[in-house]
């Protein structure tokens, strides 16, 4: 009988343990609903933050505050909100599990800083020696550039051009047209260029044009 009435008091304890472990996480899984407001303010606590954004990541929604930084919004208890805006650092805040219909909250976001590579200023009190620093300025591969310009002389490749000999295709050339002009005029006397008024107007063009000059 005393083992019986054991097993009975220990069976209505767990039966109690239980019953209020259920009611508790039954509890805790009906978060309430809270009325979340607040005032988002800038660095110096005084200059509100209009247009700061308030979201809630666990609900997808969320809402910008308006002129003054004023914000409101429903959330739940647990919630976790996340307060941004362009030119400061993000804020976390995590509504609390306690809490009645209402709360109210002011945050004060903290400059976001972004430091820019610096700024090297020459010292050119005009542009003109600007201009001739620049072009004054050797560049790693300079001596490659002079030794191309040096090759492709204007002067230089007429003379290669002057005194360099006939190849094989250029005495070909000449020994053709050679051939050509035996069996061209070889019936009857050379035409005289001095007669052709073709070859005097080019003649006449060539001094006006000043062509024996440059020569």
């Amino acid at each position: 009988m005393k083992d019986i009435s054991k097993l009975v008091v220990i069976a209505i304890c767990v039966f109690f343990i239980l019953s209020f472990a259920a009611e508790k996480a039954k509890a805790q899984g009906k978060s309430s609903i809270i009325q979340l407001s607040g005032l988002v303010l800038g660095e110096d606590s005084t200059s509100a933050l209009a247009g700061a954004n308030i979201y809630v990541p666990a609900a997808g929604r969320g809402i910008s505050t308006n002129q003054y930084g004023y914000f409101s919004l429903p959330v739940l208890a647990g919630d976790s909100v996340i307060i941004s805006s362009i030119g400061y650092k993000k804020q976390y805040y995590l509504v609390p599990e306690k809490q009645k219909e209402s709360l109210t909250i002011v945050v004060e976001l903290q400059s976001d800083t972004t430091y820019l590579p610096g700024v090297v200023v020459f010292p050119f009190p005009t542009e003109q020696i600007f201009k001739e620093a620049v072009l004054a300025l050797e560049l790693p591969d300079q001596n490659q550039y002079d030794n191309m310009n040096e090759n492709l002389n204007a002067d230089l490749l007429a003379r290669m051009f002057e005194a360099m000999p006939m190849d094989g295709s250029m005495n070909h050339r000449y020994f053709m047209n050679q051939q050509f002009d035996r069996l061209q005029y070889g019936a009857g006397p050379r035409p005289n260029p001095l007669l052709n008024p073709f070859a005097w107007a080019e003649f006449i063009k060539s001094l006006k044009r000043g062509d024996f000059k440059k020569k």
